[in-house]
C-alpha cells in the first residue's frame, strides 16, 4: 500500500487554497490541500506499524513550529504546477531530515525539499502562464502553528486518507 506524510494547514489557508484548486488542480478531489514532508512510499501492513511508531517518536522530538506562506510561485520549467510558496524554517527543514533517514523508513525523494501547498497543476503553458501572472499579484502573507503531522494512505480509487495523526511535542 502506498503511504505519505504531510503537514495539512488551517481551515483558512485549506479554504484559499481551494478557491484555487477547485478550477486549476487535476488532483483537488483527491486529497485536501497539504505540505508534503515525505513523498509517497510502499510498505506492508507489518512494516506500517512500525513506521508509525517510528513517526511517533519522531513528532515527541519536535515542538510546534511557526509556519509562514508568502506568495504563489511555480516549478516551471520542470512542471506547470503553480503553488503557495511555504518558507523552509529550521524547524521544517530538521523535520523533513528525520523522515528521510534510513532509520524511519526506507525511500528516496526525487526532488530537493521545497515545502509548498499545491494550489494548480497540469496546466497548458498558456493557462500556466496566465493563471500564475494572476496569482503571482496576490499577497498571500500567512503564519500559523503547526502542531501536527498525518500519517497517510492512498485508497483504491487514489485519494488519500489519514491513517494516523501525531501531536508535535507529545509524550
Amino acid at each position: 500500500m502506498k503511504y505519505g506524510v504531510a503537514i495539512f494547514p488551517s481551515k483558512k489557508l485549506q479554504d484559499l487554497a481551494n478557491s484555487y484548486r477547485k478550477r486549476y488542480d487535476t488532483k483537488y478531489a483527491f486529497i485536501p490541500p497539504h505540505i508534503t514532508l515525505k513523498q509517497t512510499f510502499e510498505a506492508t501492513d507489518m512494516e506500517i506499524s512500525t513506521v508509525a511508531e517510528r513517526l511517533k517518536d519522531i513528532a515527541k522530538k519536535f515542538q510546534p513550529f511557526k509556519l509562514n506562506v508568502t506568495k504563489a510561485k511555480s516549478f516551471q520549467p520542470v512542471s506547470n504546477t503553480i503553488y503557495f510558496k511555504v518558507e523552509l524554517s529550521e524547524e521544517l527543514q530538521e523535520l523533513h531530515v528525520a523522515l528521510h533517514d534510513e532509520k524511519f523508513c526506507k525511500s528516496e525523494s526525487e526532488h530537493a525539499f521545497v515545502p509548498h501547498i499545491t494550489i494548480a497543476q497540469d496546466l497548458s503553458d498558456n493557462e500556466h502562464s496566465d493563471v500564475l501572472g494572476q496569482l503571482s499579484m496576490l499577497d498571500v502573507s500567512h503564519e500559523e502553528e503547526v502542531k501536527r503531522i498525518h500519517l497517510l494512505y492512498q485508497l483504491e480509487d487514489g485519494a488519500w486518507t489519514v491513517y494516523e495523526t501525531f501531536r508535535l511535542g507529545a509524550e
